[in-house]
């Protein structure tokens, strides 16, 4: 062992002193009295070294011979006292916080079925429950836990930054979807690459993500994580993967080729061909918390290397605060914990090649000290950081502490996870009746929660589904949710759906009831493909994707969360897809659906004859606020396309279609007078959710004159191209 250097940290392989090859160790353990540095041979014999030197806190050391494929851990000297937040136990080995690839699966059970008693750095039987996690635990857990590998890190950067797709902001379509249950299904995907990366990038899973127009997917977490034990003792694993324990390394079990450091190249190579085709690729992380869980949860490896450092601790330093409802929270206003983040993310982009970031439960990234804060240590990092301030950066903004929803607080650079579009587009719908000025702002970009410090629509990411909660399927065929597959006697789960099953609770063979569901379907789809702001759609609501009525599918690795594609061979969900399509490709071809500024109201021009937006009522006036503060069904918008504030890369104004959209939630059909002139001379049908689809080019359709009335379907959706002159 030679003394190596503190940077950078993590396990790297290249030459030391004299150019003789091996691998340098660093890792942060302030508070540590020594780390032991643990190799494993094939057999999995154990040779451990200390690390001879310490550099601000940091461990380190380089040793001669070691190449890629290596296996190791840290095993860390110190006090023992859960009193005052130190649990040291070097019997626990520990997985290297920046570890770039980790061997081994952490769903492993032990003799009782539950995961390893040596995992715990705590006496788990202990008879006195009370006192449990203040007794230290002296079993070895090597034997029992996963280890981290020694990866070649890859000298450049993925691909280019000129080679990267860009999409901007206003023309994304995000697509949310499981590396494991997006592909466990496909036809054509071999069976040997379902539920991997190289199964996400087979040609014919491509070819249905281009198809349908998306610009970017959006990954569940990919970050390697670790199974609850609430769930291994139910025989169940978590799915979804909201329980991260290495924040560098690809979760091994997506790998088809071996987990030896080979998921890292699989990974890189997903993404290459992801952005071959145009798409870009935003990871959702999760760095609020970690899958070591709460005092009586395992020591795997921030909590044995400086639980003072990386967690925020309670005023009883035993305990931890709990922002998350997973038993911790990591501290991102500490340094050392604040540094980790930010070097992942940064590795994530540089080195792995994608494009951003959706942060879970952000809120709990900013909280310094009680309450979140806007101008938290974390959010200062990546605002000035030359990496990360360049990405696509989305705050699903909320936690489950105190204060925590701050859905439109968060600064300008940031777009977020808009739940009050979701909702309100729901009880729209579903005939619940919100407030018509809470419609107007969610269809016209959100400025009531956006529009401040220079931010945009695109701020708003819109969506009506995600993967917490019902599928759109699901959503208008049940009236609650059915969870009893989770274990957890139907207890779990979000109790405020806002669906309606339509008439009978689960799937029905009523032709009426079935085509209501389908066409409030398209009613969903429409109005969150036609609206300013980011849409995000969820893999498989496009082809009528079921869960059963289960709203937390997160422990459900089988059929229940796995897309099923052949329900594309039926008619009605072929529809819906192509309806789909075709929304994308109208908002991509039509700058009036795409509004990159916020609508002021007023012509862009002075003096110009349209202003970019108006809003009508069904006999065709203009509304008055005694209007928005009446209960109505029914809305009209305006979208001027010669007015829109879109601009091309010279500054030339984007202009094009201005279009009529008429929202109609009423049980029966109604009238509705078409503004005339200066808005309109009349109008062509584009799209009538009361039908299959009709669109412009696929079938002639009849001019309908301004300043008459038409008849406007029971809950349909209906969207017109102004036609400027007769």
């Amino acid at each position: 062992m030679w003394p190596g250097s503190p940077d950078p940290l993590g396990a790297r392989y290249g030459t030391g002193p004299d150019g003789v090859e091996g691998t340098g160790f660093a890792v942060w353990a302030g508070e540590a009295e020594g780390v032991e540095l643990c190799l494993f041979d094939e057999a999995g014999a154990e040779t451990r070294l200390w690390l001879p030197e310490c550099t601000d806190g940091v461990r380190h050391g380089f040793v001669p011979g070691i190449r890629p494929g290596q296996a190791y851990g840290f095993r860390a000297h110190g006090r023992w006292d859960p009193w005052t937040g130190a649990r040291f136990n070097p019997a626990k080995l520990l997985l290297d916080p920046r570890a770039r690839a980790v061997d081994g699966d952490f769903a492993a059970t032990g003799p009782d079925g539950l995961p390893p008693a040596s995992w715990y750095g705590h006496a788990r039987d202990w008879p006195d429950r009370e006192v449990a996690d203040t007794v230290r635990d002296n079993r070895d857990s090597a034997p029992d836990l996963p280890r981290s590998i020694v990866v070649a890190d890859p000298a450049d950067p993925l691909v280019p930054d000129a080679e990267r797709p860009g999409t901007a902001w206003a023309d994304t379509v995000l697509y949310e979807l499981h590396v494991r249950g997006f592909t466990m299904r496909h036809p054509d995907v071999p069976e040997a690459l379902r539920g991997t990366y190289a199964g996400l990038a087979h040609p014919a899973v491509i070819e249905h993500l281009t198809g349908l127009g998306v610009t970017a997917v959006e990954l569940l977490p990919v970050q390697q994580f670790a199974h609850e034990e609430h769930l291994v003792r139910r025989g169940l694993r978590n799915l979804w993967g909201y329980n991260t324990i290495g924040f560098f390394a690809p979760h091994a079990a997506y790998c088809s080729s071996g987990s030896r450091g080979e998921q890292v190249t699989e990974f890189r190579r997903m993404v290459r061909a992801l952005h071959a085709a145009g798409l870009e690729v935003i990871l959702d992380v999760v760095y609020n918390h970690t899958a070591e869980g709460g005092e009586c949860g395992p020591t795997l490896s921030l909590r044995g290397l400086g639980n003072r450092a990386y967690y925020h601790l309670g005023d009883d330093r035993r305990r931890y605060d709990d922002h998350t409802g997973c038993g911790n929270t990591l501290d991102a206003g500490n340094p050392v914990a604040l540094r980790l983040i930010t070097d992942s993310l940064r590795y994530w982009v540089e080195r792995m090649g994608v494009d951003g970031f959706r942060f879970d439960l952000a809120s709990a990234l900013t909280r310094t000290g009680g309450e979140p804060d806007m101008a938290a240590p974390f959010l200062a990092a990546l605002a000035q950081d030359p990496v990360l301030r360049r990405v696509k950066l989305i705050a699903e903004p909320w936690d489950t502490g105190p204060d925590g929803y701050r859905a439109g607080a968060f600064p300008p650079g940031w777009s977020e996870w808009n739940d009050r579009f979701r909702d309100t587009v729901r009880d729209f719908w579903r005939g619940a009746r919100p407030g018509l000025a809470d419609v107007g702002y969610r269809l016209s970009g959100s400025s009531d929660l956006y529009d401040w410090g220079g931010r945009r629509p695109a701020a708003s990411v819109n969506f009506v589904t995600a993967h917490d909660g019902f599928t759109l399927r699901d959503l208008v065929s049940y009236d609650h949710k059915h969870n009893e597959a989770n274990g957890e006697d139907n207890r779990d789960g979000t109790d405020d759906n806002r669906s309606w099953n339509h008439g009978a609770e689960g799937e029905s063979d009523d032709p009426a009831i079935t085509a209501l569901r389908t066409r409030q379907i398209r009613n969903l789809l429409a109005t969150l493909l036609l609206a300013p702001g980011t849409p995000m759609l969820v893999a498989g609501d496009e082809m009528g994707r079921t869960q059963g009525g289960n709203n937390n599918a997160y422990c459900q690795d089988d059929a229940t969360s796995w897309v099923d594609w052949s329900l594309l061979a039926q008619p009605r969900w072929r529809g819906v897809r192509d309806l789909t399509a075709r929304l994308i490709a109208l908002r991509r071809e039509h700058p009036a659906l795409r509004a990159d500024a916020f609508f002021t109201g007023l012509p862009a021009d002075p003096g110009g004859a349209l202003r970019d937006l108006a809003w009508f009522t069904p006999d065709g006036r203009e509304m008055t606020d005694e209007d928005w503060a009446a209960p109505a069904g029914t809305l009209a918008v305006f979208l001027s396309g010669a007015d829109v504030a879109r601009h091309d890369a010279r500054g030339r104004r984007l202009t094009g279609a201005g279009f009529l959209l008429v929202l109609h939630a009423g049980e029966t059909a109604t009238g509705f007078t078409l503004p005339g002139p200066p808005w309109a001379a009349g109008y062509e049908p584009v799209l009538d959710t009361s039908r299959e689809f009709t669109l412009a080019g696929d079938a002639p359709a009849d001019l309908l004159p301004a300043g008459e009335e038409t008849a406007v379907p029971p809950r349909s959706l209906l969207l017109l191209r102004a036609v400027p002159r007769a």
